[in-house]
């Protein structure tokens, strides 16, 4: 094998050094999950230079809908990267090749759903929202030409998702590459070209997403050395799609919950009028760079744990829980950082109005105080889907980001009302989502340290023996 085929085959985890094994399947996912922000950030780029500030809130309002209805959808990538890596470290060729079968299946069926039952709710829920009457057309069209479009982007991440799982990081990295640059070509075109408007980036986006799924797809049936794809691995199995289920569904449940509550605080920034919402978008599009070496870090140590447990490797969880979350918390300290000193030069990518600007700075500074905090969270959230536990973290995401997060922001919009804000200040949805990181971050802590997940543990071998529990950081 030579070095460039090296880099772009599965790479084993259960092996090395704990650090060095994750740095190298992490730097690709982080440039990836930059990439990735590209797509969202690139149509809220050029929509609100080229059409203006409320198609630049009709984008923004649409995202939590969107995320609401790819929500079954994430909860079946969850189980199969779980159930992949797993397979991939026990180095059980008939299980890994029947779960990515099955994951290829089950996508094609939520493909359908999302179709489906989707489109028909699409304007009812804006209107729900009380998305204003100003942007609530670019808004539907915005979401109605994705939900055509989801069959790209199920299947890139779906597909991507099988790569990691076996460690291969760096290919699903070059995809994403692809795809982002065509993305931003293709908004220029539509937008500042053909004047499509809000309509050109939503189209911009599906077709990137279609190509960079039809990539992943042609790298995987390269990798016969690895597993079986054929006509017998795709046949739905019961036990197969029962366990991605049953894996999945945790995520899915409290993306969906996570969702609802995302929109029911959206509902209450779209009353605070065109210019908070707008303020949001932006503040979202930045949140999500900002956010990513804490996701990234907690999907390696995802796959990481999955690997090391499928392996017997069990000496290697603690060791690599602590390697890995001081790495996470050592780049959100950085990004902090950052944000802090250069955040308005951000912001004034997005749009050149000043009061936008001004606005969208102080709020990002709410949230910056609250990223160390998550990094924490994600990585030990990570350990526990590694070993096949989803629902401990899906309870405590529900309980911070629901039970916690909208009443306390309905709350301080009801005690920050004046004559100025006569809904509340909209510093009232970033408090509360800090305040709820934090409350996350203890419970969550809690679990970790004293709770019975180790027990939980997934594979597809023999059962654990009890002398093998898993070992975590103390």
């Amino acid at each position: 094998m030579t070095g460039l085929q090296k880099m772009f085959s599965p790479k084993d985890m259960t092996q090395g050094k704990p650090w060095q094994r994750m740095i190298e399947f992490a730097v690709p996912m982080l440039i990836g999950n930059f990439a990735q922000q590209l797509y969202n950030t690139a149509d809220s780029i050029i929509v609100g230079k080229y059409v203006g500030d409320n198609a630049l809130a009709a984008v923004g309002s649409a995202s939590p809908i969107i995320n609401m209805m790819l929500a079954l959808f994430i909860g079946i990538a969850t189980g199969a990267g779980i159930m992949v890596s797993q397979n991939f470290g026990a180095k059980n060729r008939e299980g890994l090749s029947k779960t990515i079968g099955n994951c290829m299946t089950l996508t094609a069926i939520a493909v359908v759903i999302a179709m489906v039952f989707g489109l028909p709710i699409i304007n009812p829920i804006l209107r729900l929202l009380d998305t204003p009457e100003s942007i609530i057309g670019w808004a539907a069209t915005y979401l109605k030409i994705l939900t055509l479009g989801t069959v790209g982007f199920f299947y890139y991440n779906i597909l991507a998702g099988i790569l990691r799982g076996m460690g291969d990081s760096l290919s699903a990295l070059v995809f994403l590459l692809i795809a982002a640059g065509l993305n931003v070509v293709l908004d220029l075109w539509f937008v500042a070209g053909f004047k499509l408007g809000v309509a050109g980036v939503a189209l911009a986006t599906i077709i990137a997403q279609a190509i960079s799924g039809f990539l992943c797809l042609l790298k995987l049936r390269k990798m016969s050395a690895t597993f079986d794809m054929n006509a017998d691995t795709l046949k739905p199995r019961k036990e197969y799609i029962g366990r991605i289920i049953r894996l999945g569904l945790p995520s899915g449940v409290t993306q969906a919950i996570m969702a609802v509550a995302i929109m029911l605080v959206q509902s209450l920034t779209n009353s605070f009028g065109e210019m908070v919402i707008a303020c949001n978008v932006i503040v979202m599009r930045v949140d999500g760079f900002a956010m990513m070496p804490n996701m990234t870090f907690g999907m390696t140590l995802t796959t990481y744990t999955g690997q090391n447990i499928g392996a017997r490797r069990l000496d290697r969880v603690k060791e690599g829980t602590k390697q890995g979350t001081l790495m996470a918390l050592a780049f959100s300290t950085v990004i902090t950082i950052m944000l802090l000193l250069f955040g308005k030069g951000l912001m004034r990518i997005f749009t050149t109005t000043d009061e936008l600007v001004d606005l969208a700075y102080r709020m990002m500074s709410i949230l910056a105080v609250g990223y160390v905090i998550m990094g924490f969270m994600m990585c030990i959230s990570g350990v526990m889907r590694g070993c096949g536990n989803t629902m401990t973290p899906m309870w405590i995401s529900l309980i911070s980001s629901v039970a916690i997060r909208v009443p306390l922001a309905y709350v301080f919009a009801a005690m920050t009302k004046c004559a100025e804000w006569p809904n509340g200040k909209p510093q009232s949805t970033y408090l509360s989502g800090v305040i709820s990181w934090v409350l996350g971050a203890v419970l969550t802590y809690i679990a970790f340290r004293f709770g019975k997940w180790r027990k939980t543990m997934y594979v597809e071998r023999e059962p654990v023996a009890d002398t093998e529990q898993p070992v975590v950081t103390e």
